[in-house]
C-alpha cells in the first residue's frame, strides 16, 4: 500500500510540475527540502514562493520535499528560498527569522535544523535583484507601481494629512475609511516582488491604523493613530515610489515630545499633529524620489 500511494504522489508531482512548465518560460525545475509539519504549512509555504508566471511552489508535508518551477531568467532558486524563509520557514540554505517562526502557529513550529539566517541584508538583495527585472511581463517593474491601486492608498493617504492638518475631525474619519478600502482593493499580484514583500509586512498594520483613525472623530486620538500609520506607510513608499518626491517631515514636539514623522508631497511644512497651532513646527528629514 506504502508502494502504491508513493506512486500517486510521484504522478501527481509530475502532473503538477507539468502544467507549471507549460505557464512559466525559460522554466526550470529543483526538487529542494524546506521544513514544515501540516497542511497550514504548505498552503503559506507554496504561496511565499509563488508568483504568478514566475515561479510555482508544490510541497509535500510527508517528504518536505519541494518542487521548485520558475524561469531562470526571472527568479532564482535561492530568491525563492528566501521569500520562503521569511514567511517563516527554513530550508538546507536559509533560516527564518526567529520573530517569523515564533509567530507561527503551534502546529507549525518544526524541529529546525538549517544554519544561515535570513538577514535584514538578505531581504535588500531579493528586493534588489527583483527591481532589476526590467522586463516582466504583467506590469509589475517597480516604476510602475504609481499606475497600481497603491497610488489610491498614497493619495488617500495625502488627503488624510491635509485634513489632520486642517484639524478637521470628521473628514479625518471619513477619509480614513477611504483608505482601508483602498488598501483592501490592492492586488498583490501587481506589485513587484520587492514592494510585495513590504507589502504583507505593513498591510494588516496600515489597515487596522486606517480602522482605529476611521473609528473616531476626536483629533487628538486621530493623530496619535497616525503616528504608527505614517510609520507604515513610509516603509511601503520608500520601496513602491511615488510620483512625484515625497519628504518625510518630522516634529520634534508631537508624540509627547518624543517627536514623530509624516510624509508630504510639499517641501513646506505643514504640521497635521498641531494644525494652525503649530503649523510650521518641524522640518523635512528625507526627500523619497
Amino acid at each position: 500500500m506504502n508502494s502504491i500511494k508513493k506512486i500517486l504522489i510521484a504522478i501527481t508531482l509530475l502532473l503538477s510540475v507539468t502544467v507549471a512548465s507549460a505557464q512559466i518560460k525559460n522554466s526550470k525545475t529543483e526538487t529542494v527540502k524546506i521544513y514544515g509539519n501540516c497542511d497550514m504549512c504548505k498552503s503559506t509555504i507554496e504561496t511565499a514562493g509563488t508568483l504568478k508566471k514566475v515561479a510555482k511552489v508544490e510541497w509535500n508535508k510527508d517528504t518536505k520535499m519541494a518542487t521548485l518551477t520558475y524561469d531562470s531568467t526571472k527568479t532564482s532558486q535561492d530568491e525563492i528560498l528566501k521569500r520562503v524563509a521569511l514567511a517563516g520557514y527554513d530550508s538546507d540554505k536559509y533560516l527564518a527569522p526567529d520573530d517569523v517562526y515564533d509567530a507561527l502557529h503551534g502546529c507549525c513550529q518544526y524541529e529546525r535544523e538549517a544554519k544561515v539566517a535570513v538577514s535584514t541584508e538578505m531581504k535588500m538583495v531579493v528586493a534588489e535583484n527583483h527591481s532589476n527585472h526590467a522586463n516582466h511581463t504583467e506590469n509589475t517593474v517597480a516604476k510602475d507601481q504609481v499606475n497600481t491601486p497603491l497610488k489610491v492608498v498614497f493619495d488617500t493617504y495625502f488627503l488624510l494629512k491635509d485634513a489632520l492638518v486642517k484639524t478637521d475631525g470628521k473628514s479625518v474619519s471619513i477619509i480614513a475609511k477611504d483608505v482601508m478600502t483602498a488598501s483592501s482593493a490592492v492586488n498583490m499580484d501587481e506589485l513587484a516582488m520587492d514592494v510585495h514583500m513590504v507589502w504583507m509586512k505593513e498591510m494588516n498594520g496600515l489597515i487596522a491604523g486606517a480602522k482605529e483613525i476611521a473609528a473616531t472623530q476626536d483629533i487628538k486620538k486621530q493623530r496619535e493613530f497616525f503616528i504608527p500609520f505614517s510609520k507604515s506607510m513610509y516603509e511601503l513608499i520608500k520601496v513602491a515610489k511615488y510620483e512625484t518626491p515625497v519628504y518625510l517631515q518630522f516634529c520634534p514636539m508631537a508624540n509627547g515630545g518624543k517627536g514623530a514623522n509624516w510624509l508630504s508631497k510639499e517641501n513646506a511644512v505643514k504640521n497635521p499633529y498641531y494644525g494652525s497651532q503649530m503649523m510650521t513646527c518641524g522640518k523635512t528629514v528625507e526627500t523619497i524620489q
